[in-house]
């Protein structure tokens, strides 16, 4: 037996699992009053504990390293190796109890059936993906394993649960048992979901749907937020998210999602903008030093009106408090630069550090339709700064009163006709551009600058930005001409777009990122992006032999592939722009009513629900954010899938109500049933969502289940029950309204309400003797110590995690 424990690597310091454990029998020690009462307590105001798929309803991953157990979810599955470190353990421990009870062991069947908590299916074989149906003890089972399991290891069932309907139907016949322990869905039972070709051909894979659409599932991370028009990271390692509303606020968002009440930056007072839907002009943009930590600058873009007549963007710098890490210094401003707009729209808006440390500004041609601005239009000039990519150096101060200088390889340096900031030029209205982090392995792409260029009449594009590049417009619009003579102007020499869509399919592109994240490592390398007008989202991969991008579709998930908790599967229409947090994850930010005005903005995060990191692989350690005044909670407004999806995949069990003493075979007993523990039983069988039954609840003393050779065990545990002090018994009655008779418990009073009252005020009380009376028994015990037990109790079963059950004086599970 050493050998087979060793072989399925059996730590003697593993933690409490995410996976839920169960709890088999334990020696027929019996426990104090004031375990029972804090057991009680527990059951009554915890929450259901983790179901058996990993990280809490999240999507299947591929481990780190090898499992050494359950080794046919090695390659895929819900578990890491302390998971499955975790399943061994307890599945060697119920083994050690079938051969002291000299029962079959069952091996096979036990191991198959413990190790489906691994199954990338697990919240499918376990109900745990639907809140209208409790979760279960054992996974779904098919009929024809079910009965081949009743006929052979039934006994096994009192080691996996101590669900009272389970035990109760199993002795008595198969066709009940097997028809609360089978799914209706016999592609999800077990062991039918291993042989479907359908659910284990692309497992790992991102989800198409039939039209080859990649099937992706939001959270929502922020909401009512008005025209919110960026999110960014500061990149100083606090993992802050700053949310800026075209009204000219800038809002910070802490790591657990609250709000600071007050604002990082109020320019409302100064950014000029209007109610009007789609009105272009506001706080447009904002980026933050490659060292803002050591020297608290960021800068900032956005629309203004001098004299009531004339518009302007403005870009400036600021500076952070020096009192207040969260809080901008509004007398900081110093104004960069000034640029006159002939019209209200196009405005650009975009600002971002480059690789290279300087700051690149995106402008738009100026408005009004086909850049009717001189000869050429003003993107074609480059004497004019309207319809360009510019770059300067904020690091220092240039000639003739400029707060910054011309970096010297600007490729315009030497051309008497163009302004040195210019580094490409020929674009309409770039709006949202981001720079590619690279492949977390090998850095391909690093530093790449993606835009989304705003179309005419007819195409949306997508650029990648070079040094000096003509990126086209007004003589072309995406891959077509759009004025026929500088479209064939051999001086042309334009730079082509990765990627063009017409106008049947969106009419205003927003640009995105490329997704360098570490929780959907299925998305890295593709570019997401959207359109405002249609509220598409789409994404582009790169052949990299060819480097040619292909489209690739996305789509949200159907009601099966997002029902997960916290997943959605809609957003709003109105797509304004995309964002990346300081761990590489991707956002958009979307409203329903596109008005500067309107509180109905709202940021969601990508998932892919098809697979997920390891757990621990993307875990960060954001620095502290010492935080000054009031934090507003995130409340979640959208309905997500679950809360939508009203059937359940299978309706809850019968109501089934077996005889107040079920049968006893041999010299094997059970704890008794009465009438009371099985309303309770069935109270918890039933959706999530209604209130606990009224009537009192029963209680029984656990009896002895093992063999007649360790009854003396029993006899010592009462004789040492007795000797608790008649004060203690008392207080203990009183509080939990129960009063110890052998073989059989009293239900408690009507008071029922009070007394939970009581208890609950109690309970720090008890438990501090229950640990000063556990230390003196374990002196006095003569046997090994114990390993520490942690319950976890569900809405649906009385589960308690037992690692170890080796001794021979432990606790018993206590029904409720």
């Amino acid at each position: 037996m050493s050998s087979k424990r060793h072989s399925a690597h059996h730590p003697k310091d593993a933690g409490c699992a995410v996976l839920r454990t169960n709890a088999a029998p334990t020696p027929p020690e019996k426990s104090p009053p004031e375990l029972i009462l804090i057991l009680s307590l527990i059951l009554l105001f915890s929450q259901a504990s983790a179901h058996p798929q990993c990280l809490d309803f999240e999507p299947p991953f591929k481990p780190h390293w090898h499992l050494e157990f359950c080794t046919q979810y090695e390659e895929f599955g819900c578990c890491d190796q302390k998971a499955d470190n975790m399943i061994a353990e307890r599945y060697w421990d119920i083994i050690e109890q079938l051969e002291t009870a000299g029962h079959d062991l069952c091996e096979d069947m036990l191991k198959e059936i413990m190790c489906q908590e691994c199954s990338p299916y697990a919240a499918h074989l376990y109900d745990a993906e639907d809140p209208h149906t409790p979760i279960r003890d054992l996974p779904g089972l098919c009929h024809s394993y079910c009965s081949d399991f009743h006929a052979k290891c039934r006994h096994v069932l009192r080691y996996l649960t101590v669900n009272q309907l389970l035990l109760d139907t199993s002795d008595r016949d198969v066709s009940t048992f097997c028809s609360i322990a089978d799914l209706p869905d016999q592609d999800y039972c077990y062991p039918n979901v291993l042989k479907s070709t359908d659910l284990n051909s692309n497992l790992g894979q991102v989800v198409e749907d039939p039209k080859g659409c990649l099937q992706l599932c939001l959270t929502e991370v922020a909401n009512g937020l008005r025209n919110p028009v960026l999110m960014l990271h500061s990149g100083d390692e606090t993992h802050r998210m700053f949310i800026a509303e075209q009204l000219g606020f800038v809002w910070v968002y802490l790591r657990d999602g609250s709000r600071l009440e007050q604002p990082f930056l109020d320019l409302s007072g100064e950014v000029m903008t209007t109610p009007w839907l789609g009105d272009e002009r506001g706080f447009l943009g904002m980026a933050f030093h490659p060292k803002y930590w050591d020297n608290g600058r960021f800068f900032i873009y956005y629309s203004i009106q001098i004299n009531g007549k004339v518009e302007k963007i403005r870009i400036s710098e600021m500076k952070v408090s020096e009192n207040n890490m969260n809080v901008a210094d509004p007398l900081s401003e110093r104004v960069i630069l000034e640029i006159e707009e002939p019209a209200a729209n196009h405005n650009g808006g975009q600002l971002l550090f480059g690789r290279d440390g300087y700051l690149y500004i995106f402008t738009g041609d100026g408005g009004k339709a086909g850049d009717p601005f001189g000869k050429y239009g003003n993107a074609q000039n480059k004497s004019s700064m309207l319809g360009k990519v510019l770059r300067i150096d904020v690091d220092g101060s240039g000639h003739g009163g400029k707060q910054y200088r011309i970096p010297p390889d600007n490729p315009f340096l030497d051309d008497p006709d163009a302004y040195p900031e210019v580094f490409a030029y020929g674009v309409r209205n770039m709006w949202r551009c981001s720079v590619d982090r690279g492949d977390q392995v090998s850095r391909y792409g690093k530093g790449r600058i993606f835009c989304g260029d705003v179309g005419q009449n007819r195409y949306e594009e997508i650029d990648i930005i070079e040094k000096g590049g003509n990126y086209g417009w007004r003589a072309k619009e995406g891959f077509e001409c759009y004025d026929i003579k500088l479209c064939h102007n051999s001086s042309l020499n334009d730079i082509l777009p990765i990627f063009a869509y017409s106008h049947h399919v969106g009419k205003s592109v927003t640009g995105g990122y490329v997704y360098r994240g570490c929780e959907s490592p299925n998305l890295n390398g593709l570019y997401i992006f959207g359109d405002f007008m249609s509220g598409r989202l789409m994404a582009l991969e790169e052949d990299k032999s060819s480097g040619i991008w292909k489209e690739r579709s996305v789509c949200m998930g159907d009601a099966t592939t997002c029902s997960f908790p916290g997943l959605i599967n809609h957003h709003h229409k109105f797509i304004i722009s995309f964002a990346e947090d300081e761990a590489g994850e991707l956002y958009f930010l979307a409203t329903s009513y596109p008005s500067a005005t309107s509180p109905s903005g709202t940021v969601f995060k990508f998932m892919d629900p098809s697979r997920r990191a390891p757990p621990g692989k993307c875990r960060q350690k954001p620095l502290p954010v010492k935080v000054r005044g009031k934090k507003f909670p995130f409340i979640p407004r959208e309905r997500t899938v679950l809360d939508t999806n009203e059937k359940p995949t299978r309706p809850p069990p019968r109501k089934y109500k077996p005889s107040p003493k079920p049968p006893v075979s041999g010299s094997q007993r059970r704890p008794t049933t009465t009438a009371a523990s099985v309303t309770t039983m069935a109270a918890a069988a039933k959706p999530k969502g209604k209130p606990p039954p009224t009537k009192p609840i029963g209680r029984n003393k656990p009896t002895s289940w093992k063999k007649t050779k360790i009854q003396k065990n029993d006899k010592d545990a009462q004789i040492k029950k007795k000797t608790v002090s008649k004060k203690t018994k008392e207080a203990s009655q009183k509080a939990a309204g129960v009063k110890a008779v052998r073989g059989k418990a009293k239900p408690r009073t009507n008071q029922r309400v009070s007394e939970n009252l009581n208890m609950k005020q109690s309970s720090n009380s008890l438990i501090n003797r229950i640990n000063s009376q556990r230390n003196k028994q374990q002196k006095e015990a003569a046997a090994t110590p114990q390993t520490s037990e942690k319950t976890h109790p569900t809405v649906s079963n009385q589960t308690k995690t037992n690692l170890k059950i080796k001794n021979t004086k432990q606790q018993k599970p206590t029904q409720v």
